[in-house]
Order: C-alpha cells, then structure tokens, then sequence
C-alpha cells in the first residue's frame, strides 16, 4: 500500500470549572491501571479510544519504537472488525472522518476493508452500509486500486459485492482522463482498466464522456498498442499528440511559446516528464512543469529545483503558490512536511515561503488567554521515523505543535523533556522553523517530573508526547497539578496504555498530526463537552 511571550493577567475560572463544580467531559477515556511500554504507571482505555488515537496516527505497515509494523497492524485490524460489529456508525464516522479532515489515507483504506470484512463475517445489517463506507474513504483516482489490492491480499481474490459497489461508486466520481493520465501507470498491480474488469460500473450520466473514458482505460491495459483516446476529451487527445511527437524535437518544446501550456493541458505530471524527454531533468525542463505541479509536489522537489539551477522569477513563482494559504488548505499536508523540505531544500530562499505555509498549517491552532505551561516529549522512544518513506519523526512533530502553541498564546513557558527537562527559548513573533533547531535529544521519559519542576501556578498544562513513561516510580503526571487546573495531552504515537486518566475531571486526552486536535481545547474551556471530530 503504496504537523508571544508575555504576561497578561489571570483569566476568572469558568463556573465550570470552580473547584467542585461539574467538569467537561472528552471522548478518549480511561478505564484503569496499567503498565507503559517501559514498565511505568500507567492507564488502560476503553476500545473506541484506543482505535481513534491509533488510527490518527497510524501509517501502515511502519516500526515504530514500542510496537512491530506487524504487530501494530493487528492490532488496528482487530479494533476495527470488533468495532465494525458493537458499534456501526461510530466507526464508520471515524472511517470517514480519518481519511478527510483526518488526512490518514492507507489506514481509512484498511480500516475500511477490515469493517467490510467483519461485518460479512458477522451478519450485521445495522448502520451505515458496507457500500456506503467504501466509498466514503476513497477520495483520490488511484485509491480504488489500493483498496483492491489491500482486499485481494488480505482476504483473497474473491471480492464482495458491497466492496465492488462501494468501489463503483468512487470510480464513478474519480474517473478524469486527467486522473487516469496521473494514476494508471504501469507501476500499478491494478491499473484502471483491472479495477474497471472487477466492479463493473455504469457511467455517471451527468458524465456523458465516461463511457468513452472507460473503454480507453481498458484498451490502453489490454491493447496499449493501439489504445486510442477518445476525441471528447481534450486532455487525452492533447497527451496523444505529444507522446507521438518524435523524441528529437521534445526538448525544444519546454522553452518554445505556450511549451507549458502544451504540457498542463495534455495533464503532463513532472513525474512522467523526464521518460518524455527521455533524458535529464534539467532547469528548462522544471520551468515548464512547475507551473502545472501541485503544492505537494512542489514542496517535495525543491532540492530538485536548486540543483537543476531553476531561475529566481520560476522559483518566486513556485513560493507563492507554497505561500498561499489557499493551496496549503487544499493541499491537505501535514505541517511536518514544511519542516522536512526546509530541512532539505539548499537554498534559503524556500525558507520564508515554508514558514508561511507553515503557519498557515496550523491555523487552528488556538490563541490561548492565561499562562500555559507547554511539555514537548524530546525522549528516546519519540524518535522513530512516522513512515519508512520519511526521516522525519514524533519528536520534531511535537516540537512544532508546542511552539506553534507557545508562540501563539498570551503568556507561555516552552519546555523540553525526557530523563531530564528544561525551558526552550522563543520570542514573540519568531519563526517556528527557528525555535525548533534549539530543542535537542533528552534520553528516557519521565514526564511527571517534568511537570512537578516546571509548573508554576499556570491556567493550563499541555503535554505533546507518546506518553510512555519509562521511569517505575513515577505517578500520574497530571497529578502534580491542582484538580482546578485542566490538563492536556496530545498523544501523537496511539500506543495502547496512556500516562494518565482521560475524560473528565479536567484531565483530557487527544491525538492526530494535524493542528484540527487544538479545537478540543477552547471546546473544553468554555465548559462544554467534546464529542468525537466528526460527531460536530
């Protein structure tokens, strides 16, 4: 299967939360005691909350430090299939929810799989159907391929009638000859034409192009020497009439007038545009593509830009589009993407650009009033990369998130920890990229510690961690907090046990890499209750 350092004066308590007055509840709770991965106190949670903060964070088939892709994976399928059972459309919301505002694609795509399966297996016919929650979780042209090849490899080749349904809906809506020019590629084990043999959909009729679409998509799998594109749609017969063109007058094309327009309008992908030219992807032929790659794209190619010597009017042009806030909201990315290309791109001009971007990640992050006392986990265990197509990590993930908050709030102390902690400085108004180059690696967890040193009769504690403890002596961290006081955590890692109670009592748990988490927070804070994301 194929991310404002000054005082103001105390805010008045809530009357809800005067001491002894009903407190809000949160939806992720604990159950009991248990023991972290490390051997330290620690809280079991009920089954619901287990499976949203695993699946928030969770990318498939990677190693993490506690847990085995394998293991991991398992335990992810089981929540699913047990939940898919005792409680339809709650995990069909979560489904839903995970592969949009969530942004977790290969895990909504399994979860969904997995519920399908269960529910089969089971009998059940309450709730959302198995059709219906398909087809909810598959939002982008090449996922119907995924999903197949996920079932085919979990479950077999003989594949359900909901799931083909589910499918055929999401081919209908997905379907473009610009998507099929992006995403049937021959690097796919199931290409267009495949997912078009097995669940056999009808066009859309608002879509009377499709029918024709449909049968290029088969030719172009089973007869690509003699695949014609239909002449109703101008972006395959505009990508025909470039691939026939003889290979000695394609590079001149890149810097003749309209060359980029040529290439956006026969859905060129930068991808695909080195094999075209048959030869090295040089400055000219950057400049042409850029103009029609996505923000995504652009933001993973900027070592490629500087290295190719694109020039400072593509380049200013590239920036603005990462800049604006438009295309990060539709771009949909992590905000820890940011900090990987600034990490990797040689040149300093990409740098104002991404911490714009940056910023514009993470604007639901929230100006909280008061004193916040915010712990970033910098321990051993936060370091593993998120994915094995990334080096980036949860430690660095959760130093943007503690600065993008500490940045943003009235009056905030920045604290890193792991066996041992301390404060991390910022100024108002400074970059986030630059305040993360000051955190460092800080051993073991001992996160109630940490606590105990730093608070100073703040409004508020806000923990970004994994919450596994290694230290067997040490309590409940929140415990080191006066009951008035809330206490957050923000678990970016979903492991099982948790370092603290959950749920009420203003002690309030949440997960995700993405900065929609903070909106529990405020919620909280006005003295009512948060429901799950997608339960409003």
């Amino acid at each position: 299967m194929a991310r404002f350092n000054t005082r103001t004066p105390k805010p008045e308590l809530k009357p809800e939360l005067k001491p002894g007055a009903a407190r809000p509840a949160s939806p992720v709770t604990t159950t009991g005691r248990t023991r972290t991965h490390l051997g330290g106190k620690g809280y079991a949670r009920d089954e619901r909350s287990e499976l949203f903060l695993l699946a928030v964070a969770n990318f498939v088939s990677q190693q993490t430090y506690h847990e085995s892709a394998a293991g991991r994976d398992d335990r992810f399928a089981a929540l699913v299939r047990k939940l898919a059972v005792e409680d339809a459309a709650w995990t069909a919301g979560l489904l839903r929810w995970l592969r949009g505002d969530g942004r977790m694609r290969t895990a909504s795509l399994v979860g969904a799989a997995e519920y399908v399966k269960a529910r089969l297996d089971a009998g059940a016919t309450d709730g959302p159907t198995n059709r219906q929650v398909v087809d909810s979780v598959l939002r982008r042209a090449d996922e119907p391929g995924e999903l197949l090849a996920y079932w085919t490899s979990a479950h077999g080749r003989n594949v359900p009638k909901p799931v083909k349904r589910g499918i055929a809906d999401a081919v209908r809506r997905l379907y473009t000859g610009r998507n099929l020019l992006k995403y049937d590629t021959a690097s796919k084990g199931y290409r267009f034409g495949d997912v078009l043999n097995l669940v056999h959909p009808t066009p859309d009729p608002d879509k009377p192009w499709q029918g024709g679409l449909f049968q290029y998509a088969l030719d172009r799998r089973h007869n690509p020497d003699t695949a014609a594109p239909p002449a109703s749609d101008r972006t395959l017969t505009a990508h025909h009439a470039l691939m026939a063109l003889p290979v000695a007058e394609r590079r001149a094309l890149l810097s003749a007038p309209g060359g980029a327009e040529r290439l956006a309008e026969a859905g060129m992908t930068w991808e695909a545009l080195a094999g075209w030219l048959q030869g090295p992807m040089d400055a000219a032929a950057w400049e042409a593509i850029i103009p029609s790659m996505g923000t995504m794209a652009l933001v993973r190619n900027l070592r490629n830009f500087d290295q190719a010597g694109v020039s400072d009017e593509v380049a200013r042009q590239a920036a603005a589009r990462i800049a604006d806030p438009e295309e990060v909201a539709r771009s949909g990315q992590f905000p820890f993407r940011y900090l990987a290309a600034y990490q990797h791109a040689p040149s300093l001009r990409w740098a104002h650009p991404l911490e714009q971007a940056l910023g514009h990640s993470l604007a639901n992050v929230p100006a909280l009033p008061g004193r916040t006392l915010i712990l970033v986990d910098r321990s051993g265990s936060m370091w593993s990369p998120l994915s094995d197509r990334s080096q980036l990590n949860r430690a660095d993930a959760a130093a943007i998130f503690g600065t993008a908050v500490a940045l943003r709030a009235a009056g905030a102390d920045l604290v890193e920890f792991g066996t041992t902690s301390a404060p991390v400085t910022y100024g108002r108004g400074e970059s986030v990229l630059k305040v993360l180059e000051r955190f460092g690696s800080l051993g073991g967890t001992d996160t109630t510690e940490a606590v105990r040193r730093h608070y100073r009769g703040h409004d508020r504690v806000l923990i970004v961690t994994d919450e596994q403890a290694s230290y067997h002596h040490a309590g409940d961290p929140a415990g080191q907090v006066p009951d008035r006081v809330p206490v957050y955590t923000w678990n970016l890692a979903g492991y099982r046990p948790g370092h603290g109670p959950s749920g009420s009592a203003g002690r309030h748990t949440f997960g995700g890499l993405t900065d929609a988490a903070f909106s529990v927070v405020p919620l909280l804070e006005r003295g009512r209750d948060a429901r799950w994301p997608w339960e409003g």
